[in-house]
């Protein structure tokens, strides 16, 4: 009987040990996502940061994709900045950060933006949405499908205001929808003010980000907080005709976010630079064409894109071509590639394609270039 007595002693020190054992701190550092990214605005290239393809919750970084809408249809002309909406009921006692819309009220496309982009409200977020799409549940359907456009795959919407835990993104995503931002001129006054007034003075917006107050060269963006998303900073920045954008998500301290984006927005517009790859002039030589009308085609550069370096990096080339190609050939179909590295990493890729057709030669033809031959 001792030795089961012990036995069972023994179990439930080992089970209690269990059950009050501390959490490793390893353990708890890791529910504490912290995640950054620099892009670069004209090639959308992620060119640092940590854990930029991580997905975490974005609480009010939401709103840009709002933001992104509502300009979208003023740039197609289905609405106007200074167009008068009216406040649905639905947008009336809307939780979190408000400027205390009531139905039926009226309120410029404008001064909603502001409120949205400064004042950080949930109900002008409702309000567009509800003008854009009729209701907010349709808006977050267009709200996803904008996302999968800007080719933001590990990004999901449930509601236009970020009010819920379940938006996500990544870093790299939302300095994407960052970049998509910048084309709308008329959204860059708005991103980039720290205080203004709606209803003639009487309701003070105030901007979360501190950055609208003196930084030089800024564009905007945003910055919030919440319970599940931390606080999260966005940040764009252009000098000397170079634009970056920072993105911090998750962070737990309401400083350390902007010494982060300051850090990497320093990175960026210092140690970058971009520049498009260009082919070497032996590649473009005429490429021969067996049976054919002509003996040879001109070989044309698909379309190139800029890539973005570090300062000091060069780029080299490897092109791949056939040693002839047989008739016919169509115009601007695809005879060959060429590859651009930096040091061993692929950099991208682009099509070289022939510059017009060349029919395949039939027995009228040869006997024709006989005869010019001969005489």
């Amino acid at each position: 009987m001792k030795r089961y007595s012990w036995a069972l002693l023994l179990l439930i020190a080992v089970l209690l040990i269990h059950i009050f054992q501390p959490i490793p701190a390893a353990a708890e550092e890791s529910e504490q996502s912290y995640s950054t990214a620099l892009i670069e605005a004209q090639t959308g290239m992620c060119l640092s940061g940590a854990e930029p393809e991580q997905i975490l919750p974005i609480g009010s970084q939401t709103k840009l994709m709002t933001v992104y809408l509502t300009a979208e249809a003023i740039a197609a002309g289905r609405m106007t900045l200074d167009e008068a909406v009216t406040v649905s009921p639905s947008a009336e006692g809307v939780d979190g950060a408000t400027i205390w819309l009531r139905a039926g009220e009226q309120m410029t496309v404008d001064d909603l933006l502001k409120a949205v982009i400064i004042g950080n409200a949930n109900d002008a977020c409702v309000a567009l949405a509800c003008r854009l799409s009729g209701s907010e549940q349709q808006f977050v359907m267009e709200m996803n499908a904008a996302a999968f456009s800007l080719e933001m795959r590990h990004t999901r919407f449930t509601d236009c205001t970020g009010l819920s835990a379940d938006n996500l993104s990544t870093a790299h995503e939302l300095g994407l929808l960052c970049r998509a931002l910048l084309q709308y001129d008329f959204l860059s006054l708005s991103l980039t003010t720290w205080r203004d007034f709606l209803r003639d003075g009487e309701t003070e917006l105030v901007s979360e980000n501190r950055f609208t107050k003196s930084y030089e060269g800024l564009c905007g963006f945003k910055a919030g907080h919440g319970d599940a998303s931390g606080y999260t900073l966005t940040l764009g920045a252009e000098r000397n005709g170079l634009c970056m954008i920072a993105v911090v998500l998750g962070c737990d301290d309401p400083d350390a976010r902007f010494d982060t984006a300051k850090s990497l927005l320093h990175e960026g517009l210092t140690g970058y630079y971009v520049t498009t790859p260009d082919y070497s002039a032996e590649f473009m030589q005429p490429m021969k064409v067996r049976h054919g009308t002509e003996e040879a085609v001109l070989v044309e550069t698909g379309d190139l894109i800029s890539v973005a370096l570090r300062k000091g990096e060069q780029i080299s080339s490897v092109t791949v071509l056939p040693r002839w190609l047989d008739a016919p050939v169509q115009k601007n179909a695809v005879i060959g590639a060429a590859a651009f590295y930096c040091d061993d990493t692929l950099i991208c890729e682009a099509s070289l394609r022939a510059s017009e057709s060349v029919p395949r030669r039939r027995l009228t033809d040869t006997l024709r270039m006989l005869l010019h031959a001969m005489f």
